[in-house]
């Protein structure tokens, strides 16, 4: 399994990313945290901003579609974009995410 995620400014970005890759089923879950605090450098200058991080956790076969897809909707130029694997998945969990799950073909239009 690949838990990957992003910040964004609002919630109702996060929701919308959130709902939308799920919708698709890209994303066996989609969870959303914060408010927090994000510090940056931006063209030169110190950031300061209020975000919230946008966790999806996915199979491996469907991350690269992921990505494209959060990407294409995501409003920021540069939007932050981590994956990692997870060392352990529980037997049930991880049957009932690919029960959960596309297979493709892969949508990619800009749509939500």
């Amino acid at each position: 399994m690949i838990i990957a995620w992003t910040t964004i400014e609002t919630r109702a970005d996060a929701e919308r990313l959130a709902r939308g890759a799920v919708e698709a089923r890209l994303a066996v879950c989609a969870q959303i945290d914060g408010p927090m605090t994000s510090f940056y450098h931006h063209e030169g200058k110190l950031e300061q901003a209020e975000e919230f991080r946008l966790w999806f956790k996915c199979l491996p076969a469907n991350a690269s579609a992921l990505s494209a897809w959060v990407h294409a909707r995501h409003p920021y130029r540069t939007p932050q974009w981590v994956e990692v694997s997870a060392e352990s998945v529980s037997e049930k969990y991880l049957s009932w995410a690919m029960a959960n799950s596309s297979h493709g073909p892969f949508p990619t239009s800009k749509s939500p």
